[in-house]
Formats: structure tokens, C-alpha cells, sequence
């Protein structure tokens, strides 16, 4: 917010501005306009103080800020209009220093005249406004902001913006989207942050719809803005428009907008929900391998995952066995033996469910009936026999496991194999 005061920047210009109107001589008669600026005469300040102001003004163009408000301090300004003058300059000067209470106070003193020829309040109560939403003094910037549109009869877009970041910090999101609109209406071009202000105002009221209508209006305006393609594609799915959502997450990808894990986690994830588990799986690995994924026990399960639901037997049971080398996972090593042995891969699946159950899994004899069945493929018909057994003893096998006692009981009689 300290930006807000960049008007400081060019006070030396406004001050000399303001310096040279008030203290030249005025036509007496003015035409009057509706317009309360227009209304305003200006009129010089009091000889006494125009010797102070003029001296202060000169310590100020020469750099000696402390000196031209030390002048402006000894100034005994009889007028309310040579106070006011008086006031403001002093406002501006302590802005300058960024002493923004004294500065408010000043200002204050200067506005509540409302004396000042119409130039001069209309910059003084601008000013304010700024000084007071800088100083986190919200209610009372909007009052002033407003002052300042009644004054000069002029509406502007970025007045409105800063009206409504007052309202922002209040939390009065109606009023933040009143205002935005007025604001974007007066435009001349598409104006990025009022945009995000009402965007900001429909999430906080949970108005997700809106929100989604204020993205789809901006991303074609702003389409080099990475965040905004993100943002669209996460109200998509808030609003449970899936495919919508996967769309933007695909073509932010393509056009290089997504930067981050989560948001390449979220795609794949989406492809793979929606029919393409490989192509899923190859992106996902794609970054895993450039290090934007971090391979750890969670990504190496999910890349696992991926290559599963596509079919790839291969490479899901080796990043199954990398997800379990990761965190020593018995869980992952069962679901690698079962790969493999669906694999015809009976002598790796052996290896791979022994490792299970060293691991230690919930219900070891789901791993033993596995290893029943891969070294029933093998022939080896007395492990076969033995893993049955064990896998007979755990309640959730039991029943699998008693009705290949017999087979195997019998293929080991035919091959002449002693159990």
C-alpha cells in the first residue's frame, strides 16, 4: 500500500503549481458551473504568509525539506484560507517524509476547511484518500474517495479500484463488486486487478458460478497470465465441471502454464478419470524424471497407479517395487508380486511377496495364497502346498486358499512330488 503514496513524488510539481495560482491575482468574476470544482474560486494567500510559503517553497525546490516545513511551522496565518493553504503544504511535506500521521493530520486540518481554491482541494482531499487507505483508515478513505467524485464531478476507474480495496479489507463484498463494476465500466482498457477484486469478492461469498463467468472473462483477456489458466481450471472443478476443467488443464500444460507438481498431479489425475491413463502416466513421469515431481513413496504409487489402470503390466510393477523400496511398503511389494504373477512373471512375483511379508502387511495370508499360486505356475508343488496351508489360516484367505489344497494336492500326485 505504501505505493499509494507515488503522489508525494510529484508534490514539488503540484506544490508549484498550486504556489504560482495562489499567488497570483484572481479575476473577481467567474463563471459559475454546476460542478462544485467549478464553483471554487481561487484567491492568493495573505501577504504575511505568501512570504512564508514562498520561502519555504524555495527551501524545498533547493532540497531542505526540514527547513521549508521549519518555516512553514513558524507561519502565524490569521485566515482560515492561509491556515488551510498553510495545512496542506505542510500535509505534502510530511508525506514526503513518510511521517503519514502528521501528515493525515495536516491534511485533515486542510480538507475540513474546504476553502481551497477548487484545484487545490480536489488534490488535497485526493491526497487524503490515499494517505488514509495507506494507513489502513478504510471507512474513512471511502468517505473522502467519494468527497473527492462529488467535488470534481469526474468518475475514475482506478478510484473506484481503491474504493474498492477499502471495501475489501471491510469484508463488505457486495460493495466490492458494486464497485468494481462502476470501475471496469469506466475503463478504457480491461483492468486485471478490479477483475481480480470481484473475483476475490464472489470466492469469499462462495458464489462459485460467478466466480467461473469473472475467469472466463479474463483469461482471454489476460492470456499470458499462467495463474489465471490454473485458477479457471480449479473452479471448474469446485463447480464439478470435470471436463472443463480437464480442457483448461490441458491446454494451460500445452502452452507451458503449468509449473508446479500439484497442478501436473491434478491433470494427470483427470486424464486418467477420464480415459487416458497412459498418456497420464507418461506426463506424470516426464516431470518426475525433471524433477518437478519429487520421486518419494507417494509418487512413485500414484505413477504406479497410472501405468496399472492402462494396462502397462511392466512398468507398473516396477514403479510399484520402487514405491515399496521407497518406504519399505509390504503393501506395494503384494501389489508388485500380483502384477507380476498376472504378468506370467512367477519367479519375480516369488521375490516380490516374500519382500511383502518381511515388510509386514494387514493380512499376510493374502501374500502367501499369491505365492501358493506363483509357485503352483512355477511346479513347485510342495511350496505351493505349504503357502496354502499358511494362507488357509488367515480369515480373509481362508476360503480361496482351502479350495486349491486339493489341486495342488493333486498336481503334485500326477508330477510324483512328495508334499
Amino acid at each position: 500500500m505504501r505505493k499509494l503514496s507515488l503522489r508525494t513524488t510529484s508534490i514539488a510539481a503540484a506544490l508549484l503549481l498550486s504556489f504560482g495560482a495562489s499567488l497570483a491575482l484572481v479575476p473577481a468574476a467567474a463563471a459559475v458551473e454546476k460542478c462544485p470544482i467549478e464553483k471554487r474560486k481561487s484567491k492568493a494567500v495573505g501577504q504575511s504568509a505568501a512570504k512564508k510559503v514562498q520561502k519555504s517553497f524555495k527551501a524545498y525546490t533547493e532540497g531542505d525539506l526540514d527547513g521549508a516545513i521549519a518555516i512553514l511551522l513558524e507561519a502565524n496565518a490569521k485566515s482560515r484560507f492561509d491556515k488551510a493553504y498553510i495545512n496542506r503544504m505542510l500535509g505534502n511535506f510530511y508525506a514526503e517524509k513518510a511521517q503519514m500521521d502528521t501528515a493525515i493530520k495536516y491534511l485533515k486540518t486542510a480538507v475540513d476547511a474546504d476553502i481551497l481554491g477548487g484545484g487545490d482541494h480536489a488534490a488535497t482531499l485526493r491526497l487524503y484518500a490515499d494517505l488514509l487507505i495507506q494507513e489502513k483508515k478504510f471507512k474513512e478513505s471511502i468517505t473522502y474517495y467519494y468527497k473527492w467524485m462529488e467535488f470534481t464531478c469526474k468518475e475514475d476507474a482506478q478510484i473506484y479500484r481503491r474504493i474498492g480495496i477499502g471495501y475489501s479489507e471491510q469484508k463488505n463484498w457486495n460493495k466490492v463488486i458494486e464497485v468494481v463494476n462502476k470501475g471496469l465500466s469506466l475503463s478504457d482498457k480491461p483492468d486485471k486487478g478490479l477483475y481480480q477484486m470481484k473475483l476475490t469478492a464472489y470466492f469469499n461469498q462462495k458464489k462459485y458460478p460467478q466466480a467461473v463467468k469473472v475467469l472466463e472473462t479474463m483469461v482471454p483477456l489476460f492470456q499470458g497470465d499462467k495463474r489465471l489458466w490454473v485458477q479457471l481450471a480449479q473452479f471448474y472443478l469446485m463447480t464439478e465441471k470435470y471436463t472443463k476443467s480437464l480442457a483448461t488443464y490441458d491446454l494451460a500444460y500445452k502452452n507451458g502454464f503449468l509449473e508446479t507438481a500439484g497442478n501436473i498431479t491434478r491433470l494427470t489425475q483427470l486424464l486418467a478419470q477420464n480415459g487416458s491413463p497412459y498418456r497420464a502416466a507418461k506426463i506424470y513421469e516426464k516431470h518426475m524424471k525433471s524433477g518437478t515431481i519429487k520421486e518419494e513413496e507417494k509418487t512413485l504409487r500414484i505413477l504406479a497407479g497410472f501405468y496399472h489402470n492402462a494396462k502397462e503390466l511392466n512398468e507398473a510393477a516396477a514403479y510399484y517395487g520402487k514405491a515399496a523400496d521407497a518406504g519399505n511398503n509390504g503393501k506395494y511389494y503384494l501389489r508388485q508380486g500380483r502384477i507380476l504373477s498376472l504378468d506370467g512373471k512367477s519367479k519375480a512375483a516369488v521375490t516380490a511377496l516374500k519382500k511383502s511379508l518381511d515388510a509386514g502387511i494387514d493380512n499376510p495370508g493374502e501374500a502367501q495364497f499369491e505365492l501358493a499360486l506363483a509357485y503352483l505356475n512355477l511346479k513347485q508343488y510342495k511350496s505351493a502346498y505349504s503357502r496354502a496351508k499358511l494362507a488357509a489360516k488367515d480369515k480373509k484367505t481362508a476360503r480361496s486358499a482351502k479350495s486349491y489344497l486339493s489341486y495342488i494336492k493333486e498336481k503334485a500326485r500326477v508330477h510324483n512330488v512328495a508334499l
